[in-house]
């Protein structure tokens, strides 16, 4: 099942916390991402369908020049990825070398993805700030990708940061972090995460007025009928 463009728009503006939360209470719990991190402060947040990459150790006789040109590289699968997906790459949470740098998160960026979930680094830092494009990675690092990673399939199952992603499913990430959404229950974690958002922002802004967290937080059946009345719309 795809997600609509109006789920994907939901979840864009909800919080990865709440979302967990909520898939949580459905009973999935390995979900958030352990590792990736926002490159940058402030990062919008980023929600769309996953794009898949997996990476394996590099070998040398495999590992060369001309595979970062070939027609299973990186570079030529960004070539292929659409408008408005989230690239997800696992790199078996290795580190030791930037598997991309800010040429290849330039390109992306022309092509309209929506951003880039990893459990590895990247390089040229300093390059990809320009760009003012959402990453979620491990860190940096100098050396280039073809000292520990080689490309080997995209658009399969991966692992990445302790979580299997589909291609397909939906990744929402934000400055908590990124959390995968099977997309067949994307529409409805949607709704309901979009309505505790709204149902915690009303509270969160009861606490700064003063009020106790008593019956208001967790909210009651009681709070509840009261954010109905006095919530936003």
């Amino acid at each position: 099942m795809t997600a609509t463009s109006m789920t994907i728009d939901v979840l864009q503006r909800t919080a990865v916390a709440t979302l967990s939360t909520v898939l949580r209470q459905r009973g999935l719990h390995s979900v958030w991402m352990r590792g990736p991190q926002p490159m940058e402060q402030k990062q919008a947040r980023i929600a769309g369908p996953a794009f898949t990459v997996r990476l394996v150790p590099a070998r040398e006789d495999i590992s060369t020049p001309d595979s970062m040109r070939g027609p299973r590289s990186l570079f030529a699968a960004i070539e292929t990825m659409p408008e408005g997906c989230i690239v997800v790459v696992d790199a078996g949470g290795r580190g030791g070398a930037g598997f991309i740098g800010d040429i290849g998160c330039a390109r992306m960026q022309y092509r309209k993805v929506a951003g880039l979930v990893t459990d590895g680094p990247i390089r040229d830092f300093a390059g990809i700030s320009r760009l003012n494009w959402p990453i979620w990675a491990c860190g940096t690092a100098a050396p280039p990708s073809l000292a520990k990673f080689h490309c080997a399939d995209i658009q399969v199952t991966v692992a990445c940061g302790g979580v299997t992603i589909m291609p397909g499913d939906i990744v929402v990430a934000d400055d908590d972090g990124a959390i995968v959404i099977p997309a067949a229950m994307a529409g409805s974690i949607a709704e309901v995460g979009w309505e505790k958002d709204r149902l915690e922002e009303w509270i969160f802004q009861r606490v700064k007025a003063g009020e106790p967290l008593a019956g208001l937080y967790p909210p009651t059946d009681k709070t509840k009928e009261r954010f109905q009345t006095e919530g936003p719309g």
